[in-house]
């Protein structure tokens, strides 16, 4: 299906766009409920007051809860990008981006679903399905992502990358809007407290994900792999970044990415830690405020897409950029509750379009036929975004006691990005992988 390769029926790439789309709807709901609103408050419940205490050899350490979340994040991230590039040559070799999304899509969903079983004072078997829940997640969107490039053409993979973003704005803010009317009324449901309604809000969330990928599998097809690729080796590490390195640009914005999305990525994980711990808001604040994240995201998202178009995907990233660094330095001295609200509003307006941007950017640099391997990478940055920044999050929690200032050391990831990003020469990039002029 690779307009390069030919003519793409209308009717037929009209549909392959609705399913890809539908993939973003489907696995957003996870990215709300279990990443960002209702689990990481849910975890924090079920750690003992005060902290997990670890008495070991001449060091009395205890774990707050926000640092407990940080490090569960941190090591599910380690295992994905452990596996990344491996999965993602494997997928070109093969031409097998459609079964292992398939394959992942069910880890994700399963672990999701799971989550159900996980009761008061069970958080050790929560971050257990927890991390298988976000290994589906992270595993998926390689291949999920390798698709963007083989189903669009070059000038409108910012169109359609937009397009997956505002798909699963709206659907994630769907699926947490359910979950939110079954914690908030859990009686009219019939469960006895909040705390059952959201095991089961959990397992919503996992049948959501599994049924609304069903288009994806149907509609999105693959490309043939190359003749010769099937037996060729599957690459480790220094490979696949050796096959990268030529690519100088697209290297380069590789690094950038891994940096910024690191904030972006912590902020979105501990933000309803933060509302929870330093400004004491409710579940229901927490969810409400979410909730409009979800919906003032989606014409957000688009809009950057037309920005990107306007001026340029480059541009476009770094005004996000700065708007980040303001708002990193804001939340560290919020003290109201309303506040949260208003920097809520903001990160929902640039959110969605620096993934998006950042994401068909990428792409568009790509060489036909690595596709999967560099997504591989891709997801690595995106899996290293949620390593070192949950990880830096959780360990000046733990030596400081102060999660604002842990929130103040995410300045680091956004400015250092934005500098590299500055030195990316674009079109000299997509000229390398020879999807621009001469």
């Amino acid at each position: 299906m690779n307009p390069a390769d030919g003519a793409v029926p209308p009717v037929a790439k009209r549909r392959a766009w609705r399913g890809w789309c539908s993939y973003d709807w489907a696995n957003s709901a996870f990215a709300t409920v279990g990443l960002a609103a209702v689990l990481p408050v849910y975890f924090v419940s079920l750690v003992p007051q005060g902290g997990l205490h670890l008495p070991l050899p001449g060091v009395d350490l205890t774990l707050k809860a926000a640092s407990l979340w940080g490090y569960t994040i941190s090591i599910s991230a380690i295992l994905v990008a452990a596996m990344a590039p491996w999965l993602g040559a494997l997928a070109d070799a093969r031409g097998w981006r459609r079964p292992l999304l398939m394959l992942f899509c069910l880890i994700g969903a399963a672990g999701t679903s799971l989550l159900a079983l996980a009761g008061p004072g069970q958080f050790l078997l929560a971050a257990f399905f927890f991390t298988l829940a976000n290994i589906g997640f992270a595993g998926g969107n390689i291949f999920y992502n390798a698709f963007l490039p083989v189903i669009a053409e070059p000038h409108e993979v910012d169109r359609l990358s937009a397009r997956g973003f505002a798909w699963g704005y709206l659907g994630g803010g769907i699926c947490l809007a359910l979950v939110f009317v079954m914690i908030q009324y859990y009686p009219w449901f019939g469960f006895a407290d909040p705390g059952s309604a959201t095991r089961a809000g959990f397992l919503l969330t996992g049948l959501w994900w599994l049924l609304f990928s069903l288009p994806t599998f149907l509609w999105v097809k693959d490309r043939e792999p190359r003749s010769g690729n099937a037996p060729r080796k599957i690459h480790n590490y220094l490979q696949t970044f050796l096959e990268i390195r030529p690519y100088r640009d697209l290297l380069r914005f590789l690094i950038a990415f891994l940096l910024y999305h690191d904030g972006i990525e912590t902020i979105i994980v501990v933000s309803a830690v933060f509302g929870r711990e330093e400004l004491g808001m409710s579940q229901g604040a927490i969810l409400g405020c979410f909730l409009m994240i979800q919906i003032i995201a989606m014409p957000g998202s688009l809009l950057f897409g037309r920005i990107a178009e306007r001026w340029n995907a480059k541009a476009a990233i770094l005004l996000c950029l700065a708007l980040f660094i303001l708002l990193t330095v804001y939340a560290f001295f919020m003290r109201h509750a309303w506040e949260f609200w208003l920097l809520g509003l903001v990160v929902a307006l640039i959110l969605g379009g620096s993934q998006a941007i950042s994401r068909s950017l990428f792409a568009s640099m790509i060489p036909a036929h690595k596709e999967a391997e560099f997504f591989g990478f891709y997801a690595i940055g995106a899996k290293f975004a949620t390593i070192f920044g949950p990880l830096l999050f959780a360990l000046i929690g733990s030596f400081t006691g102060s999660t604002r200032l842990s929130i103040l050391g995410l300045l680091f990831f956004f400015v250092a990005g934005g500098l590299l990003l500055l030195t990316v020469d674009v079109d000299r990039g997509r000229r390398l992988a020879g999807k621009g002029s001469p």
